[in-house]
């Protein structure tokens, strides 16, 4: 009589240790991975021409606004991005860069892109605020960007 309760438990045991060993990787699955990508590394990815698209998910009044923006970013905020995701299309295997002012709502978008089927999705640590701290060059910003600029440094950018 013991045997068949035995075995029982040794069968729901082995289920839960193949779940538990499965977990990770569903939880990666589920939470949508990408990788963190430095400015400095960014800059010089650029530098070299590496086919990559640059996507800057922040307001339209952010991406011109006195953080400027990367050169060749094209804006597309995030609230949008699932209804704009035509626009990437094409870019499904290539690297893509999401750049926002920090880099929660990138993070948000790259989410949202991995779900979509993009497979090589990476975020901007610290977005432009670290792209600026590192004194990289940015398009876009204001007239009074440029005059903060010009007294915190004693030039223009």
């Amino acid at each position: 009589m013991g045997t068949p309760d035995a075995g029982r438990y040794g069968l729901l045991a082995l289920g839960l240790l193949a779940a538990i060993a499965l977990l990770p990787r569903l939880i990666k699955q589920l939470r949508g991975s990408f990788t963190w990508l430095e400015a400095t590394e960014l800059k010089r990815l650029l530098d070299r021409g590496e086919p990559l698209a640059v996507v800057d998910v922040r307001g339209p009044d952010e991406f011109f606004g006195p953080l400027g923006h990367i050169a060749t970013a094209r804006n597309i905020p995030v609230g949008e991005l699932e209804s704009r995701l035509a626009e990437l299309a094409g870019l499904e295997l290539r690297p893509i860069v999401l750049v926002c002012r920090t880099d929660k709502r990138s993070a948000t978008a790259a989410r949202t892109l991995r779900a979509a089927g993009f497979t090589r999705v990476n975020v901007l640590r610290r977005g432009m605020e670290q792209w600026n701290e590192t004194g990289l060059p940015v398009e876009g910003e204001t007239t009074e960007a440029t005059a903060t600029a010009t007294a915190d440094n004693g030039m223009v950018l």
